[in-house]
């Protein structure tokens, strides 16, 4: 005897026979999804961790101290006999340093010591990034690391040697000029800054060479091969075809060297110790060392800091502004 055939009832929501579904696709891959953000998150986390250590140490600290200083200075009670306590001064600190004529001029000096010193030292070394890039120049290496060595040596060094260079008497290079019947004063009135940008220049030439021209080595070749099949010749390609290829690099060089132009400080104070055309008030670093290491008004310091620290960072977003205005209707269309 056969069992009747059964035949399988289909089950219905809300009753006993229902059968729950698996998750459809999109469903199951967001949480993978929201899980591989996290460790991503996580990651980005443990390696930008060091840099917002140092930031925090070496940068906000030193500013937040120098911005509480300002605000504050010393005064003695009693016509001065009493002891010395902090007392809260307000901007009064800024207003000396804004009144202070020889404040004004050290921002009059650096002004014209980067005028002289960031266009020679932008052109000068792209111009011989283009020149290495050009395959004129022979044993390219070699050649670089001639121009970086200067870069190697400490500042301090770099301006003892000029000074030595720079002094009558000393100086092989004034004798030799002599000997032609020319005069010539590297440390006068006149001549001090440029002998100033002379030494910079020797310093950071380099550097800023082989950062051109390894930007340089990241250009297409067939965008110069290109330019070169339509007519244009070796200088014309280095002006209309590279350089534009490389414009973020002239804007990050120039960036920075207008950063360390506006902390002017070790060559002019190892100069003044040959020259009385630089005082101790020369760059508005030097006033701020004259301020705090001679004066002992850290408060006046203080101030100087900051408002030397407004400037720079004006200036730099300034340039980033002018920059980015400049940029071409096709990039910005990018």
């Amino acid at each position: 005897m056969t069992s009747p055939a059964t035949t399988p009832v289909p089950a219905t929501p809300g009753t006993a026979g229902h059968t729950s579904q698996a998750p459809s696709g999109p469903a199951r891959e967001r949480p993978a999804r929201r899980s591989s953000r996290r460790r991503e998150l996580g990651a980005c986390g443990v390696l930008m961790t060091p840099f917002f250590i140092l930031l925090v140490t070496i940068f906000l600290i030193p500013v937040g101290t120098a911005v509480w200083l300002s605000f504050f200075g010393d005064d003695e009670p009693g016509l001065g006999f009493g002891p010395e306590r902090k007392v809260f001064v307000g901007l009064r600190s800024y207003t000396a340093v804004l009144t202070d004529p020889t404040f004004l001029s050290s921002l009059g000096t650096i002004v014209l010591y980067s005028v002289l010193y960031i266009p020679l030292l932008v052109i000068g070394s792209l111009a011989l990034a283009l020149l290495l890039d050009s395959g004129v120049v022979r044993l390219r290496s070699w050649a670089q690391l001639r121009l970086f060595l200067p870069h190697a040596v400490p500042g301090i060094i770099a301006a003892v040697i000029w000074l030595y260079l720079y002094t009558p008497g000393l100086s092989p290079v004034i004798d030799l000029f002599g000997k032609a019947d020319i005069t010539i004063d590297f440390l006068g009135l006149h001549t001090v800054i440029p002998s100033i940008v002379n030494i910079a220049l020797w310093s950071n030439l380099g550097y800023d060479v082989v950062v051109f021209y390894a930007a340089l080595q990241a250009v297409p070749r067939e965008v110069v091969e290109a330019a070169r099949v339509d007519g244009a010749g070796p200088v014309r390609t280095a002006l209309q075809v590279k350089t534009p290829l490389v414009r973020s690099s002239v804007v990050m060089v120039t960036m920075f060297t207008l950063i360390f132009a506006l902390q002017l400080f070790t060559e002019p104070m190892l100069i003044s110790q040959a020259t009385p055309m630089i005082n101790s008030r020369f760059s508005p670093s030097m006033y701020i060392y004259d301020a705090a290491f001679t004066r002992n008004n850290y408060g006046l310091a203080a101030a100087a800091s900051v408002i030397l620290l407004v400037v720079t960072i004006a200036l730099s977003y300034g340039v980033t502004r002018w920059t980015n205005r400049a940029n071409t209707p096709e990039e910005d269309t990018r």
